[in-house]
C-alpha cells in the first residue's frame, strides 16, 4: 500500500493534462543530463583512498570469516571493530601511513582530472554533488525524526479514500488503480466525500495533539530546533476571528443579493 501511495503523484500526473506531461518530459531530460554528470564522475573521477580502519577490515575480514564461519555479518563486523580497538598504536600506524601515501597520489590524480573538465562539466558535477549531499542530509533527518518518534502527518480525505478502496479498485497496475481512484474521487458527490473529509479533519486533531506532546518532549531534551515556529503552527479560529470573517463576507453577500434582485426584475 505504501508503494502504491508513493506512485500517487505519477497517477495524478497522467490525468492532469498535457501541461503536466510536458513538465514531466522536461524533468526526464534534466534527469538524463544529471546521469551524464554521474557517468563522468564514476568513470573518470579518482576514488578516495580507504581509511586506516577499512584497510584493516579488508585485510582481516576474509581470514576471520574462514576462521569463524558460524558468525553472522553483524557479529563479524563487531568482532573486527573490537580487534581494531585492541590493536596497538604502532600497528595502527602502518595502516595510517599507507592511507597517507595513497592520499598524496589521489590528490595528484584529482587535480589532473579537474584540469581536463570543461566549465560545463565542472558545473554539472558540482550540482550533482550538491543534490547528492542534500538527499543524504534529508534521509538522515527523516531517519532521526523516526527514531525520535515524530507523529505521522495527517492524511487527506483522498488518502483515506484510496486506502479504503485500493484493493477493490480496477486496474492492471498500482498506477492504473490510482488513476482510476483519482477519477472516481473527482466525480464523487460532495455528500459521499464528506465522511472522508471528516475523517481527515479528525486526523488533523490527532496530529496536533500528538505534536504538542512530542514538541514538549523535544523541549525537555533541548531539541528546540525540531519545534515548529508559531508561523508553522495552525491558527485557532476564535469567536472574535470568526466574527471578523463574517463581517468581511457581509458586503459580498449584499452585492450577490442585489444582483439577484436586478435579474428577477428584468
Amino acid at each position: 500500500m505504501a508503494a502504491a501511495l508513493a506512485a500517487l503523484g505519477r497517477a495524478a500526473g497522467l490525468v492532469a493534462g498535457p501541461g503536466r506531461l510536458l513538465s514531466r518530459a522536461c524533468g526526464a531530460t534534466c534527469a538524463a543530463e544529471g546521469g551524464l554528470a554521474r557517468r563522468l564522475s564514476s568513470a573518470e573521477r579518482p576514488k578516495r583512498p580507504l581509511t586506516a580502519y577499512f584497510r584493516f577490515v579488508g585485510e582481516r575480514q576474509g581470514p576471520l570469516r574462514r576462521q569463524h564461519p558460524e558468525l553472522s555479518n553483524t557479529e563479524l563486523v563487531k568482532k573486527l571493530a573490537g580487534d581494531w580497538r585492541e590493536l596497538p598504536a604502532s600497528q595502527k600506524q602502518v595502516y595510517e601511513e599507507a592511507r597517507k601515501a595513497d592520499w598524496r597520489i589521489y590528490e595528484e590524480k584529482l587535480a589532473a582530472y579537474k584540469a581536463q573538465l570543461t566549465p560545463a562539466q565542472a558545473a554539472a558535477l558540482k550540482e550533482e554533488r550538491r543534490k547528492r549531499l542534500a538527499k543524504r542530509r534529508s534521509f538522515r533527518k527523516k531517519r532521526e525524526l523516526t527514531v525520535l518518534g515524530k507523529p505521522k502527518r495527517p492524511r487527506s480525505g483522498f488518502n483515506i479514500f484510496v486506502s479504503e478502496n485500493f484493493q477493490k479498485s480496477v486496474g492492471v497496475s498500482p498506477v492504473a488503480k490510482l488513476k482510476k481512484l483519482f477519477e472516481t474521487w473527482q466525480n464523487l458527490p460532495s455528500s459521499e466525500k464528506q465522511p472522508y473529509l471528516q475523517l481527515a479533519e479528525d486526523d488533523k486533531v490527532r496530529y496536533e495533539n500528538e505534536m504538542k506532546s512530542w514538541e514538549a518532549k523535544m523541549a525537555e531534551l533541548g531539541r528546540q530546533d525540531l519545534i515548529r515556529s508559531k508561523e508553522q503552527q495552525p491558527k485557532k479560529k476564535t469567536a472574535e476571528t470568526a466574527q471578523e470573517a463574517d463581517r468581511a463576507k457581509a458586503p459580498l453577500r449584499g452585492k450577490k443579493a442585489t444582483l439577484k434582485l436586478k435579474k428577477s426584475e428584468e
